[in-house]
């Protein structure tokens, strides 16, 4: 596999949904990451052959929302732009789909990302109060639509909400709530054991916020003055199991474990990335960042979709020749803390191995390498944007480690995992 290098990368702080980001959409966020990265990168826009950007919550006044970032972030109009959605994996999805591109020869230099802004994700009518809509507009005349609207009732505007039915799986009729807690009931994995997962979380990503910061571009967000947001502002210095254990279940009413502190928190953000081959990193005399080298995803039951980086991390591993021990940390998203507990005990057991779809364990995962700088819980998870974050996340912890090698994955609702390896130049 040729490699893929990437020469620069950044994103905007991530913001917890309805706080300091929310007054701006996924176009908003992701024109700023687009245009942070060529500031401060210096790169030329006309350089670019493509750009590719990974979002789930794609805003109806802007399909193709990848163009419409390109456009006004000041990318040429010659050069077209397109959106990815793998759910959770949309920004990998984005960085894999310039690979693959390149390979076929349809362009060298590609800006790629993720966007998501999760407190604008839009509230629904149901189908009933649609049809009373439709009629109201056809209806011509007062008395015609005054008629249309007294047939309205209170139960017609009763949203849905986007976010909601975004996170709840059609196939099997659960929402990813509901298949961590499948996982952690099926691997027995407590509710303590979840809390202290979160509060590591937390732990790491506070004492890592100085290098977290370096990741970061700041956004300037217009309201009834000019705010500058500067940081991340999930994570939680006062986190404590005593505060994770008071909070009650979301997804089960008899024994649930899950919660929002141990849960990926709903967040708003966006991360830019430039990527080339070879050829143009010669050409133009770029320092790479790094390289993904190989890539992998693969599928799993949707009702244990968080299970999803096993069978990843299994192929993409086996691709690069490489096993577990060979890796100097691995960035597993954390969606839920059940999850990825449920992931690592897929890695090491060989009996969970097999319900997880391996022959035999890949190894033990250790806790030191496992998420240094913590993980969604406590930075939170743009879900469009979250694979790009990992990869910009691992690459700069390979740079300030002088490490070789790091792998990343994430479990994908509707049943998939995604993984890639990526090593330092």
């Amino acid at each position: 596999m040729k490699p893929l290098f990437i020469i620069a990368a950044t994103r905007t702080p991530f913001a917890r949904a309805g706080t300091s980001l929310a007054l701006l959409d996924a176009v908003d966020l992701g024109k700023a990451a687009v245009s942070a990265l060529l500031t401060r990168s210096g790169i030329d826009p006309h350089a670019v052959d493509e750009t590719i950007i990974g979002c789930v919550g794609q805003p109806a006044h802007a399909q193709n929302i990848a163009r419409v970032i390109a456009l006004r972030a000041g990318l040429p109009e010659s050069r077209p732009a397109m959106t990815v959605h793998r759910n959770c994996a949309s920004g990998l999805e984005a960085i894999t789909t310039a690979h693959a591109k390149m390979c076929a020869g349809q362009g060298d230099v590609f800006l790629v990302g993720g966007t998501e802004s999760m407190s604008n994700m839009p509230l629904y009518f149901n189908r009933g109060a649609v049809e009373k809509f439709t009629l109201m507009g056809k209806a011509k005349g007062f008395a015609e639509k005054l008629g249309a609207a007294a047939s309205f009732r209170p139960a017609d505007f009763a949203p849905l909400i986007g976010l909601k039915l975004g996170l709840t799986d059609p196939v099997v009729e659960m929402n990813m709530g509901e298949t961590a807690e499948l996982l952690a009931r099926e691997f027995g994995i407590s509710r303590e054991q979840q809390d202290a997962f979160a509060f590591h979380s937390h732990r790491k990503a506070v004492a890592a916020a100085a290098a977290l910061q370096k990741e970061v571009s700041p956004i300037y967000v217009m309201g009834r003055e000019v705010t500058a947001v500067l940081a991340d502002n999930g994570m939680r210095a006062d986190s404590s199991l005593e505060k994770l254990a008071k909070l009650k279940p979301m997804f089960a009413r008899q024994h649930g474990t899950v919660t929002a502190g141990n849960s990926s928190q709903i967040t708003d953000g966006a991360v830019a990335l430039l990527v080339a081959s070879e050829e143009a990193v010669k050409r133009h005399g770029w320092q790479p960042l790094g390289i993904m080298t190989h890539y992998a995803y693969t599928g799993c039951d949707p009702r244990r979709m968080g299970l999803g980086p096993v069978r990843a991390m299994d192929a993409v591993l086996h691709r690069a020749g490489l096993k577990l021990e060979d890796l100097d940390f691995v960035e597993i998203n954390e969606a839920f803390a059940a999850q990825v507990l449920a992931v690592r005990q897929c890695l090491n057991h060989p009996s969970s191995a097999r319900r997880a779809g391996l022959e035999q364990p890949l190894g033990e995962l250790p806790e030191a390498k496992l998420n240094p700088r913590g993980g969604s819980i406590a930075l939170g998870h743009p879900v469009g944007a979250t694979g790009a974050r990992l990869v910009l996340t691992a690459l700069d912890q390979l740079r300030e480690t002088q490490s070789k090698r790091a792998l990343i994955s994430l479990c994908i609702g509707g049943g998939q995992g995604g993984a890639a390896i990526l090593e330092r130049v």
